[in-house]
């Protein structure tokens, strides 16, 4: 055949650059980023929210929500629900209080203790969804039940209270807890604040001390489970097993993809996820509570769906996700920065869920072709 021939022949579709740039899953959260910073640059710019203290305030609350969203974004794209990442953290946190605090157990072995305990849970919940056909939906529902009525129950038949504190006093010489408690480049920030660069406390116990003492293991977390995640995801065989375990799993499992086991394996790495948001958050608090977590679970799925993951599964990227995160977390402590009452971050999550709905539904049908 000519090359004339090739060139016309109608089975060769040429893309566009405009489409290939519409089904790229981070384009509406690279919008929405960009969108929300301008706004808040215009509104709250000199209020503090750009100035070091206020970039790590939001910094901070953006990496909790990083954190949870990269779980649930690679559960997602495998084509599975997990309702009970929220209950997970609430009860994570009251295990490691509870072996730490009550039972005396060094901190190190309580945080290990119940890595295990959390991540077995989440291989029972992949099991169980595996096995018995149901809808994630249904047996992760269950399980926030099951979490969150143990969260309130064993603290208070121990303790006689839905609240333990100490855990940074039993903390104190762990090796382990500053690995999620602690922060990272300490001398760094104290340099530049002998330099005038960064600003000091000028009264008070702390006079003197730089008001950003160094970056928190929580946002240390967030960027290594994103970079990592991404790497796995787009880069490996088994990110490929994922993409297609949620994108078709029959057709996947006739060209030799372990569907099971990468679903039970996605839950396990969501109540990772859920686990080292709720360590880094008794560490930080020096407590834990029985409500700790409520509606984690579904501020982490609208992280996603913002970040361009389709709700039916198989398309998706981590990149998005935590894009999606960090816009809740500057809007969350912008909102305060502005002066605006802070019950309206609720209205913006039911606002920006249902764009990023509409759009991603948009999307997959320029994917698929539908009309």
């Amino acid at each position: 055949m000519s090359s004339t021939g090739m060139a016309t022949d109608e089975r060769i579709r040429k893309t566009s650059r405009l489409r290939t740039a519409l089904v790229r899953p981070e384009l509406g959260a690279i919008v929405g980023v960009i969108a929300v910073f301008l706004f808040f640059i215009v509104f709250a710019g000199d209020s503090g929210m750009f100035n070091p203290q206020g970039v790590l305030n939001w910094s901070t609350v953006s990496a909790q929500f990083v954190i949870i969203a990269v779980g649930a974004c690679m559960l997602m794209i495998a084509g599975e629900f997990d309702l009970s990442v929220g209950s997970m953290i609430g009860f994570a946190g009251m295990s490691i209080a509870i072996m730490s605090v009550t039972l005396g157990w060094p901190v190190w072995m309580a945080i290990l203790l119940t890595f295990v305990l959390c991540v077995s849970i989440g291989a029972l919940t992949g099991t169980i969804v595996v096995r018995t056909g149901l809808p994630s939906f249904i047996v992760s529902l269950a399980f926030l039940f099951i979490l969150r009525g143990f969260t309130i129950f064993f603290p208070q038949v121990i303790e006689r209270r839905t609240i333990i504190g100490g855990i940074s006093s039993a903390a104190e010489g762990d090796w382990l807890a500053p690995l999620f408690g602690g922060k990272l480049g300490a001398p760094f920030f104290s340099w530049l604040a002998e330099m005038n660069i960064i600003a000091t406390y000028s009264r008070g116990s702390r006079m003197g001390e730089p008001m950003v003492s160094g970056i928190p293991m929580l946002i240390v977390w967030a960027l290594v489970l994103v970079v990592i995640a991404h790497i796995v995801l787009t880069r490996t065989k088994f990110g490929n097993w994922v993409f297609a375990s949620g994108g078709d799993a029959q057709a996947a499992r006739y060209v030799g993809v372990p569907v099971a086991r990468v679903k039970i394996l996605m839950f396990m790495f969501t109540a990772f996820c859920a686990t080292v948001f709720a360590t880094c958050q008794v560490m930080e608090f020096g407590s834990a509570g029985a409500d700790r977590g409520l509606l984690k679970e579904f501020e982490a799925i609208i992280a996603v769906v913002i970040g361009g993951a389709l709700l039916t599964g198989g398309f998706g990227s981590v990149i998005g996700a935590a894009l999606g995160a960090i816009i809740f977390g500057v809007v969350q402590q912008g909102l305060f920065f502005a002066g605006v009452e802070s019950s309206l971050f609720r209205v913006f999550l039911g606002v920006i869920l249902l764009f990023a709905v509409i759009l991603n539904t948009y999307i997959r049908r320029i994917i698929t072709g539908e009309r």
